[in-house]
């Protein structure tokens, strides 16, 4: 009798400054592949935008990269919901708490607040639901990264109930900016 092998893929995703990599790296029990350092292992690959200094990555070569991993594994980084998963995971934090993470990075004005208005009006979730199959979101605004890392875990154990989309609301934040 052969044994067959399952691959269970988790995509966690979410606008820069959610809080991804610093919860990922935090995983026990799971191989977790980071999707900039595969990105910038491979830059001989990818497009450089010349105006702007951004890799443009093509998600087919990036699919490539990652191939099709064994067991259980996740997908950080803010393109692996367009990547093959079985499941999604959105990282969601208010965008108010976002730029200010951003801005202690030195973040330019600029794409700080391109990403903070990608977060206002929910991009990221949209694109994972557009792109189908299941997907849940946690609002990382007021967790901390173990929290966080927690949350992914009981996910990734079976919990969905309580992480299902469409509780995250940052109208009445966005409302506020005007």
């Amino acid at each position: 009798m052969a044994l067959l092998f399952h691959s269970v893929i988790f995509a966690v995703t979410g606008t820069p400054g959610t809080g991804k990599s610093t919860a990922c790296a935090l995983l026990k029990n799971v191989e977790v592949v980071h999707l900039n350092d595969l990105i910038r292992d491979n830059m001989e690959i990818f497009e450089v935008d010349e105006a702007d200094g951004c890799v443009q990555v093509d998600t087919d070569k990036l699919q490539e990269l990652v191939g099709k991993p064994e067991g259980t594994v996740v997908i950080e980084g803010h393109l692996s919901h367009l990547l093959e998963n079985d499941l999604t995971i959105v990282l969601r934090c208010s965008p108010t708490v976002m730029a200010d993470r951003l801005f202690s990075r030195d973040w330019p004005p600029d794409k700080l607040r391109e990403n903070q208005e990608a977060e206002a009006v929910d991009v990221i979730l949209v694109e994972a639901v557009e792109r189908g199959g299941e997907v849940l979101e946690i609002d990382t605004t007021d967790m901390t990264p173990e929290e966080v890392a927690a949350a992914i875990e009981s996910i990734i154990a079976g919990e969905r109930a309580k992480y299902r989309p469409g509780d995250v609301d940052w109208s009445q934040e966005v409302l506020g900016w005007y």
